[in-house]
């Protein structure tokens, strides 16, 4: 199996670990909201493995942005303010 990392992957990991950061979150505490390991977590946000589409749901109204923002396919639907 190919272990590139995916650009679709890559693009929601950078949006959540920038969302993250302005939060002023750390890993720890996102994967406690997801109910998964901080490596888990990790992994996510390098754009490693892939999530349930009821975490990226729980992660956009945590956030405050669309789902279609998160995953990199808008540029509208982000955070506002």
């Amino acid at each position: 199996m190919n272990n590139e990392k995916k650009p679709e992957m890559a693009k929601f990991g950078q949006r959540l670990k920038e969302l993250r950061k302005e939060k002023k979150k750390k890993q720890s505490e996102m994967a406690e909201l997801l109910g998964c390991t901080t490596s888990h977590y990790q992994k996510i946000e390098y754009g490693e493995i892939n999530i349930p589409g009821i975490s990226l749901m729980i992660l956009a109204d945590y956030f405050g942005v669309t789902t279609d923002y998160l995953l990199g396919r808008s540029e509208d639907g982000g955070p506002v303010g």
